[in-house]
């Protein structure tokens, strides 16, 4: 496993990317409304942003089931992604932050809840009792990997295949320590994706962890890690890389490179690990403030039929290859999308329903976020 871990970080540290694009809003305040902070203090800071997004997805085959990644799993319909809201809260050294979703993109984000608890994206407060150190309890988005669930912080609007076989979210504590240029995270939480343990696995916690490096002001690395066991008793051990590095103000490129080692329980113990891994490469290229091209090409391999391979006489790998516009608007992001996977194996299906290696679809997008 670790050789494969070590051939994909090798591999990406010959890619280079920008920053994601973040969206976000503070509300103007009239100071002489306001009463003057303490000494030393700030008066909080409450910041409100949000989005939403549709999309018109087509298989050229006709057909939903050649879809295997996340959010976008239909055909020839116009489908809501989510409309999105998040409150953040700041004071001089305590804050917390309520971002919710709404729609079958935040439904199928919090799969392992029930009910209006699907609509909690991230719920967490934190404490900074010094600039350099940060603690943090409670709900928030995944540490690990290239892309969002927010789909105006991707440039491209389908999610890869590292994206959708996770991890997306974690529940529990963790501490970021920042020094220079460096930066650090470790905490515990609950099994990936469960804001919750099930009946029976109260006691059972993952450890999480990364390590960050600002090289320059244009390249950076993370080295992030997930690990601990799930509620099958299966255990798992996730090392995940990713390099960004701007180019030029028209020009940048990433790399994100996943290995996940999983031993499952035979009854008595856990048997050796298997593993899946992947990497995946963006070339992003902005012609102008208002025009962009995103081409991702992500190889994905399931040789021991741990994802979605499991059907497969002797498992199989995936290479797909995706081209995104996106034309900007102040708020607004119009997204055209070509995208082509190709299979080892027969996993998808024609038109007629006959098994074939490859799939073709195209999709359109609108995102809005404030």
């Amino acid at each position: 496993m670790l050789r494969k871990f070590f051939v994909a970080v090798i591999a990406i540290t010959g890619g280079l990317f920008t920053d994601a694009q973040v969206a976000s809003v503070t509300p103007t305040t009239d100071s002489s409304l306001s009463p003057a902070p303490e000494a030393g203090k700030t008066n909080p800071v409450l910041v409100i942003t949000g989005s939403a997004d549709v999309y018109y997805k087509y298989d050229f085959a006709k057909t939903k089931a050649n879809n295997y990644t996340s959010f976008t799993g239909t055909h020839n319909n116009f489908t809501l992604g989510m409309a999105s809201v998040k409150l953040e809260h700041k004071g001089d050294k305590v804050g917390a932050v309520l971002d919710l979703g709404f729609g079958p993109r935040a439904k199928e984000f919090s799969y392992t809840d029930d009910g209006i608890t699907q609509a909690i994206k991230q719920l967490y407060v934190t404490y900074s009792p010094a600039d350099w150190i940060k603690f943090t309890a409670g709900t928030w988005a995944t540490h690990v990997g290239y892309e969002l669930l927010d789909p105006q912080l991707n440039r491209n609007y389908s999610m890869s295949y590292l994206f959708t076989n996770g991890p997306f979210s974690h529940t529990g504590l963790k501490a970021d320590v920042t020094k220079g240029k460096h930066g650090f995270m470790i905490g515990i939480s609950n099994a990936t994706d469960f804001r919750m343990s099930p009946d029976g696995y109260i006691n059972k916690k993952f450890v999480i962890a990364q390590y960050s490096l600002a090289a320059t002001e244009k390249i950076k690395l993370y080295l992030n890690y997930v690990g601990g066991k799930n509620p099958d008793t299966s255990k798992v051990n996730q090392f995940d890389a990713v390099v960004t590095a701007k180019i030029s103000d028209k020009f940048n490129i990433g790399l994100n490179g996943t290995v996940n080692s999983t031993q499952y329980w035979d009854g008595a113990k856990n048997m050796d690990g298997k593993s899946w891994w992947g990497s995946a490469l963006y070339l992003n290229v902005d012609p102008t403030s208002s025009f962009g091209l995103t081409l991702r090409g992500e190889y994905f391999n399931d040789d021991n039929q741990l994802k979605m391979f499991s059907l497969a006489p002797k498992g199989g790998s995936i290479f797909a290859t995706t081209l995104s516009a996106n034309f900007k608007k102040g708020g607004f992001i119009f997204i055209p999308e070509f995208r082509i996977d190709n299979a080892s194996e027969e996993i998808f299906i024609d038109k007629d329903g006959a098994g074939k290696k490859s799939a073709v679809n195209f999709l359109l997008a609108a995102i809005y976020s404030f």
